[in-house]
């Protein structure tokens, strides 16, 4: 459970609000202790934004619903830069090539299915389908005290591996060798389930097939990533940073310790807190995008200007390709205005409404899910920045179920890979609003960071390290608690 006096200092810290604000926004993101009936605002996920729309595949891409009608316009115009494929240059259609030479994607949509959840690859041994939404970091150890010194001021998050760089990138323009072919394959795991239940899961392996470059650096580390949904990113970039530092502060009990990652922000160059990926490893939608459009498409932007995307020295062909940057649009393929309507389109992706908040069922999983200690991680709410960037996001209550911070979760879900102050071990805690709705979205879509949950219980079952206790408190209930916990989180 939360401590009062430490929420109350959390929240008397922030530069935005008054001591009376201050006051109100403790009290309001208090952690009930009644479940006999909803919480006050808890049908409205994202405050304002909240959408209430007819639930149906597209519910994941709907802007946020207090938006005025200028911010509806470039959502617009975002939604069609985030769904349109890029062509390799030279094309006749000038601001839309520049893609590659090596690529993981053609949209970004390709992999946020309906800005949902991607789809892992392997389920299916009868459809061995690439590996498109499922990207695999590549990173070698230090071996010089430069780079050691590198890692630890934190002017690199991670080394890339040295004829591959930072990712596998299993496609290229017509001309250039593609990097290599992931592929997944899964053995089950039995576990054993208090009240004569069973649950079966997915262990994942991974190996590299078709290496066009030749062989990687025999030390080198993977970790898989899956495309995650879209929803209510600007709000998570709204979330004061002292109320993120004081979940850290916090004692929660079952040794649970969340950790910021800090990492470097493109544009004031000044370490700042991260939120966003797996590893909480970027500090904002804009330079998580910028990154993205980058790593997985070979595209250029303000933030990072290369043409080559993730090419290294040792691939030298990828450097003698045209790249699609034109004069009289400017020096990059996606251009300022261009990344600011993405922007605005990612950070506006609306929340859905919860559904059944007063069922009996979904509230008993509700205590359940506090009882268990899950939100010592999954923070269930908070109130944004009254100064917020944008007018959507400002003094919102929302309900995200996250800390954002870095948690051990234990050697089953560890890849060995750090990034920035992230270790092997270690995992952002991911938001679970709308989670209920993951599959209405993609009904392929799995969970985790690579996707190897099926399910729900699933996912929960997968926890260790930090939230083995969480998890065993699970193993343990009857059948009814737990379809009582799932229920819970599928309204949200």
């Amino acid at each position: 459970m939360l401590s009062g006096a430490l929420a109350m200092a959390g929240a008397q810290a922030r530069s935005d609000l008054s001591a009376e604000d201050a006051e109100r926004v403790r009290k309001i993101t208090a952690p009930t202790a009644d479940f006999s009936s909803p919480e006050a605002f808890e049908t409205m996920q994202a405050g304002a934004a909240t959408v209430k729309k007819l639930i149906n595949a597209d519910i994941f891409s709907q802007p946020s619903a207090n938006m005025s009608f200028e911010g509806r316009q470039q959502f617009l115009v975002g939604n069609g830069l985030f769904r349109k494929d890029w062509v390799s240059a030279p094309s006749s259609t000038q601001a839309s090539d520049g893609l590659g030479p090596l690529f993981n994607a053609r949209s970004c949509q390709a992999c946020h299915v309906k800005d949902g959840r991607g789809t892992a690859p392997g389920f299916d041994p009868l459809e061995q389908s690439e590996a498109v939404a499922l990207l695999m970091r590549l990173s070698v150890p230090p071996t010089t005290d430069e780079e050691k010194r590198a890692l630890r001021a934190g002017e690199l998050a991670a080394l890339p591996e040295p004829v591959y760089g930072h990712q596998l990138q299993n496609f290229a323009v017509a001309g250039l060798p593609s990097e290599g072919r992931l592929v997944v394959d899964y053995a089950p795991l039995q576990v054993a389930l208090a009240g004569g239940e069973t649950a079966t899961l997915m262990q994942p392996s991974y190996r590299i097939e078709d290496l066009n470059y030749g062989p990687m650096r025999a030390d080198t580390q993977f970790s898989p990533r899956l495309a995650p949904p879209m929803i209510g990113l600007g709000l998570l970039e709204a979330i004061h940073e002292d109320d993120i530092l004081a979940n850290a502060r916090q004692d929660k009990g079952d040794g649970v310790s969340g950790k910021p990652n800090w990492v470097t922000d493109l544009r004031s160059g000044k370490k700042v807190l991260g939120r966003f990926n797996w590893k909480a490893g970027q500090p904002s939608v804009e330079q998580q995008s910028a990154a993205a459009f980058s790593n997985d498409m070979g595209l250029s932007s303000p933030l990072f200007p290369s043409h080559y995307g993730d090419c290294t020295p040792a691939q030298k062909a990828c450097f003698d390709m045209p790249h699609g940057a034109q004069p009289h649009l400017g020096e990059h393929e996606v251009p300022a205005r261009l990344m600011d309507f993405v922007t605005v389109y990612s950070t506006n992706l609306a929340v859905p409404q919860r559904r059944d908040v007063d069922d009996a069922r979904v509230l008993e999983g509700k205590k359940l899910f506090y009882q268990a200690n899950c939100v010592a991680c999954h923070v269930p709410k908070y109130v944004t920045r009254r100064d917020a960037k944008q007018p959507e996001h400002q003094f919102q209550l929302i309900w995200p179920y996250t800390d954002l911070l870095l948690h051990d979760m234990g050697e089953g879900l560890a890849d060995g890979v750090g990034e920035g102050q992230a270790n092997g071990r270690e995992w952002r805690t991911p938001p679970l609003w709308g989670i209920g709705l993951t599959k209405v979205v993609n009904p392929n879509a799995t969970y985790l960071h690579d996707g190897r949950a099926r399910s729900l219980l699933e996912a929960v079952l997968w926890h260790g390290g930090e939230a083995q206790a969480a998890r065993d408190r699970v193993v343990n209930m009857s059948p009814a608690e737990r379809a009582d916990l799932i229920r819970f989180l599928e309204s949200l």
